[in-house]
C-alpha cells in the first residue's frame, strides 16, 4: 500500500476544512449585497419624494406671492375708496349745513340720511383694509414658512444624494 507523508494528509484535511466551511456557511457577501441594494432603493425613493416635496414648496410659494400681490391690490383699492368716502363725507356734511341753513326739513332729513349712508361705507371700507392688511400680512408669514420648508427640503436632498454615492462606493 502506498503511504502517503504527513504533509499530504495535512494538505487535504485542510482542503476538506475549508471545503466544509465554504459550502456550509452563506457567504456574507450575498447578505451585504441584498441589503445595499436596498439601501440604495431606499435613497432613490428618499431623493424622489424630496424632489416632489421641493416642487410642492415651490407651488406653495407662488400661490403665497400671489396671493400676497392680490392683497397689496386690494389693500390699494380700499385706500382709494377711502380717500373716496371721506370726500363724500365732507361733502355730505357739507350738504347737511346748507340744508340746516334752509331750514327745509325734507333736506335736513335727506342730507342725515346722506351722511349716515358715508359714514356707513367710510366705516366698511376702513374694516375692509384692515382685514386685507391682516391677509397680506398671514400670506408673508406663509410664504416665509414655506421657503424654509423648501430649504430643509433641498437639504434632506442633498443628504439623501450623499448616502447614495456613499452606498454605491460601499456596493
Amino acid at each position: 500500500m502506498t503511504r502517503f507523508s504527513g504533509w499530504t494528509v495535512t494538505g487535504i484535511c485542510a482542503t476538506a476544512l475549508c471545503a466544509v466551511v465554504a459550502l456550509g456557511a452563506p457567504p456574507a457577501g450575498a447578505q451585504d449585497t441584498r441589503g445595499d441594494r436596498q439601501d440604495l432603493r431606499q435613497d432613490r425613493q428618499d431623493i424622489r419624494q424630496d424632489t416632489r416635496d421641493i416642487r410642492g414648496d415651490r407651488q406653495d410659494i407662488r400661490q403665497d406671492t400671489r396671493d400676497i400681490r392680490r392683497d397689496k391690490a386690494d389693500i390699494a383699492k380700499d385706500t382709494t375708496d377711502i380717500r373716496q368716502d371721506k370726500g363724500d363725507l365732507q361733502s355730505a356734511r357739507q350738504q347737511l349745513r346748507d340744508a340746516q341753513k334752509s331750514g327745509d326739513p325734507n333736506a335736513i332729513k335727506a342730507a342725515q340720511e346722506n351722511l349716515r349712508k358715508a359714514r356707513g361705507e367710510l366705516k366698511g371700507d376702513v374694516k375692509d383694509r384692515r382685514q386685507d392688511t391682516r391677509d397680506l400680512h398671514k400670506d408673508k408669514q406663509d410664504r416665509r414658512a414655506d421657503t424654509r420648508d423648501l430649504e430643509k427640503d433641498k437639504q434632506d436632498r442633498r443628504q439623501d444624494v450623499r448616502d447614495l454615492r456613499q452606498d454605491r462606493r460601499d456596493k
